[in-house]
């Protein structure tokens, strides 16, 4: 069977194409591998607004990706939210201060530290300056056990 060029060429436009309109419609970079392993440049991520003014995130895998553990990037601005949460979280910090309160006792993350959150804790999220951290979930339906 002889394949042309031109067969090629349309071939790994099309390729280019339609991940970059993948890329566009996620709005970051990220790449997922037939064997299952993905990759994201978590400095392309654009978080969303949340629940409330100065909380942004956005999840970065979806279910059928990553069916039994979920990931995102959360960004805080100034701010604090009460949260419970339903499931078991790490969260990475990138950039800025983390604090996790429980109890009246704050437990600080910054950056390059990773703060455990086990399901059932009451906290509030805050943070004294703009803070941007990756949070990794278990499990991954975590939006829908509340």
């Amino acid at each position: 069977m002889n394949v042309s060029e031109e067969l090629i060429r349309q071939i790994v436009t099309k390729v280019i194409q339609a991940a970059a309109a993948e890329k566009q419609e996620q709005g970051f970079e990220k790449v997922v591998d037939p064997s299952g392993i993905i990759g994201i440049k978590t400095s392309t991520v654009k978080c969303e607004p949340f629940e409330q003014e100065g909380v942004y995130l956005k999840d970065v895998v979806t279910l059928e990706e990553a069916p039994r553990m979920g990931c995102g990037v959360m960004e805080l601005d100034h701010t604090s939210f009460e949260w419970t949460l339903t499931y078991d979280e790490y969260d990475y910090v990138i950039d800025g201060t983390l604090e996790i309160e429980i109890d009246g006792r704050v437990i600080t993350g910054k950056p390059g530290d990773i703060i455990y959150i086990p399901k059932g804790s009451h906290i509030h999220f805050q943070t004294p300056d703009k803070t941007r951290y990756v949070y990794f979930v278990y499990p991954a339906n975590w939006s829908e056990l509340a």
